[in-house]
């Protein structure tokens, strides 16, 4: 992370905050901004907010909480009054503590600490992950019932079915529900209550093997290493973390024929 890219989301949602006030659908209609203008004021007035009583504090506490939450994986390295100070210099136009060169210098140097805390940080997760997985695994291999393929992947049948087995170039149809190793449930079909679809050839390893062992109708148990999943990386900015070891309950619904592409699609 460097200031600039804390800066810009800033500014961009306290934009984007304040274009929320005009009335786009007006525009060119002056019957219709006068309507919306007097819609928008009878809305505000109705933003009762203890301790914000003016559009003003409302919309510059909205605009803090924005800043806030932005700044927040930096917030031990920032000294907020001087921060403050800085804003009030920029917006005043005065004579400031530092010019844009020694700015310049500032944040090249604050983004380069940040990112090597960043890689410290995914490295000791990954080292973390990675040991409890193996360890899990280990002791997880020993339970009945749990099977290890030569890759790693570990499974267990819940209900066998009785139908054909996908191939990898196959489409299939599947009801799942994704947790980590602290039991976090990540994803799950079954809490959007629709099946999903998909080639086993364009997910990850694990799965596609593991479904691959599946007759139509079945419902297995799978714990897949981090190495058949997402890996090192994880899913950056997402719910996987690094060399996280995953655990799924899957059901195989049915093996169906792919989407069949419009004609002259590429």
């Amino acid at each position: 992370m460097s200031i600039r890219k804390v800066a810009l989301p800033v500014l961009a949602a306290a934009t984007v905050a304040l274009m929320g006030c005009n009335n786009p659908a007006g525009a060119g209609k002056k019957e219709d901004a006068k309507t919306g203008a007097a819609a928008d004021a009878k809305d505000a007035s109705k933003l009762d907010i203890p301790g914000l009583k003016t559009e003003r504090e409302q919309v510059s506490y909205m605009v803090g909480l924005d800043m806030g939450r932005t700044l927040k994986p930096a917030k031990d390295d920032i000294d907020l009054d001087v921060m403050l100070k800085g804003i009030k210099d920029e917006l005043a136009e005065g004579k400031k503590l530092m010019d844009d060169k020694q700015a310049d210098a500032v944040r090249e140097a604050f983004g380069q600490k940040m990112q090597a805390k960043q890689i410290a940080a995914m490295l000791a997760d990954q080292k973390k992950n990675a040991e409890a997985g193996t360890k899990f695994l280990a002791e997880n291999a020993k339970k009945a019932g749990v099977k290890t393929t030569p890759s790693g992947l570990q499974y267990q049948v819940i209900t066998e079915g009785t139908g054909p087995k996908p191939k990898a170039t196959d489409f299939v149809k599947v009801h799942y529900r994704g947790t980590l190793l602290d039991g976090k449930e990540f994803d799950s079909s079954y809490s959007r209550n629709e099946p999903t679809m998909f080639p086993l050839n364009r997910v990850i390893p694990g799965w596609s093997e593991g479904v691959q062992l599946m007759p139509v109708g079945s419902k297995y148990k799978f714990w897949i290493p981090s190495e058949l999943a997402y890996g090192e990386q994880g899913t950056p900015g997402g719910p996987i973390p690094p060399n996280a070891m995953l655990t799924f309950e899957l059901e195989l619904l049915s093996i169906e024929k792919a989407p069949q592409m419009p004609k002259g699609a590429k």
